[in-house]
């Protein structure tokens, strides 16, 4: 009797490990606001390529890639994570931040701490001021904020490390 009522109300199996064939590209919806929002921070990003090359050491270790940093960081404020080290636990769980930041699915999620001192180091650092991108300057920035219900203007933008960080209008 006690097997006819666990087939009948069905089995509850434990997932060990996840294989997937679906890339997180896909499993991000085409009509996605954040995808009009990537395509405006990589061009800005892009274009900001050779000051990160200016400042980065050719040897010693690796650090988190200033790219992955600040959309880690766009995405914090965006949806306004009230720490670094959630931010973290969001990028090691959400598909859809690991697909913003630029993380494969199996990438390993950074330790915090390490985060916060490439963040400071990214930011806060000499010449920082001139690293900064404009991300509020691309074409169709406005409509996206607008979508997030995001504050243009830079005095109300506030965010508890950014405060200084990323100047959205020059």
């Amino acid at each position: 009797m006690e097997e006819e009522v666990a087939v009948m109300r069905g089995v509850d199996h434990q997932q060990s490990g996840m294989f997937s064939y679906i890339s997180a590209e896909q499993r991000v919806p085409k009509d996605h606001p954040l995808r009009a929002i990537r395509v405006m921070v990589d061009a800005a990003l892009k274009e900001s390529s050779w000051r990160f090359d200016a400042v980065y050491a050719t040897s010693g270790r690796p650090s988190i890639a200033p790219e992955k940093l600040l959309r880690a960081l766009l995405l914090q404020v965006l949806y306004t994570v009230r720490s670094e080290r959630l931010l973290m636990e969001q990028l090691d769980y959400n598909f859809l931040f690991r697909w913003f930041v630029g993380l494969n699915i199996d990438d390993p999620v950074w330790d915090v701490t390490v985060f916060t001192k490439n963040r400071e180091r990214l930011l806060v650092g000499e010449g920082s001021s001139e690293r900064r991108p404009k991300f509020m300057k691309a074409p169709g920035a406005k409509r996206a904020a607008k979508f997030y219900q995001v504050d243009t203007r830079p005095s109300l933008i506030v965010a508890p490390q950014l405060t200084s960080a990323i100047p959205l209008i020059p």
